[in-house]
């Protein structure tokens, strides 16, 4: 079986549409239903539980200090190592 026969009966199984262009078809919005705004809404969400569930458990918090320009770990005491600290 030559490749591109490999390659159209993967894709028959996949159960492309023929009228849909395949970009349209891999758009996490797409196969989703849910607009830009909404999934970053989502991912925002997810970091603070994430952040709440580290300061619980005592581990440190990576951030960005926008006026020094630089990483740091914020420790649940409140002190922060910078990523220039050594």
């Amino acid at each position: 079986m030559s490749d591109q026969n490999k390659f159209d009966s993967i894709r028959k199984n996949m159960n492309f549409a023929e009228d849909e262009p395949e970009l349209a078809q891999n758009d996490p919005d797409f196969m989703l239903g849910i607009s830009d705004d909404e999934m970053t809404n989502l991912f925002k969400e997810a970091v603070r539980i994430e952040n709440e569930i580290k300061k619980i458990k005592g581990l440190p918090i990576a951030g960005f200090d926008e006026e020094r320009n630089e990483a740091y770990l914020e420790y649940p005491d409140g002190r922060r190592k910078y990523a220039s600290d050594k």
